[in-house]
């Protein structure tokens, strides 16, 4: 039996002089590498993604420290009042219970002011919106994300405001008291 005689497809093309280059590959040989295009489309996608995501990690970030700011003062708190019922009443600072220099999630300081038996005015006490104290111990909060506050919650700078309310009942954002 003679050779088999040859199909055009199966032959690599050849290119001949004057003639302009074939662009076809033999059978079984795979191009290399990536054209610039599609380089470029996967760019763009991972670029999309990223401009989705990025808000979302923003706001898991911030709801974060939200809650860390949250369980600071709880803990703080607490400590106050296990100082208060050990016989020595509420401290007129944080130092007592070793937490003045401990620094909310945005890098400042909690904020603390004695109520009882104080003998500052009732106007320097945090209030809610019928201008009402919202403590009758002591007041302890954070001035949350934007580093200011003021003593009404109903204040814009306050809104943001990670307080103690209801003598330890409610801790949580200002805004929603």
């Amino acid at each position: 039996m003679g050779p088999l005689p040859a199909v055009a497809g199966d032959l690599p093309q050849l290119h001949r002089p004057g003639s302009p280059p074939s662009h076809s590959r033999p059978r079984g040989v795979s191009r290399q590498g990536f054209t610039l295009i599609e380089i470029l489309l996967v760019t763009l996608i991972i670029g999309i993604l990223a401009s989705l995501s990025a808000p979302m990690f923003g706001r898991a970030l911030e709801r974060a420290r939200v809650a860390k700011a949250i369980g600071d003062i709880d803990a703080i708190g607490m400590d106050l009042v296990a100082y208060e019922l050990s016989g020595g009443g509420f401290p007129t600072s944080l130092e007592a219970v070793n937490r003045d220099h401990l620094l909310d999630p945005w890098g400042n300081p909690y904020r603390y002011q004695l109520i009882r038996g104080s003998d500052a005015g009732k106007g320097a006490f945090r209030k809610d919106r019928f201008l009402v104290p919202i403590n009758s111990d002591f007041d302890l909060f954070s001035m949350g994300p934007d580093g200011e506050s003021t003593s009404p919650l109903t204040a814009s700078v306050s809104r943001d405001d990670i307080i103690r309310a209801n003598d330890g009942g409610y801790v949580g954002i200002a805004e929603f008291y």
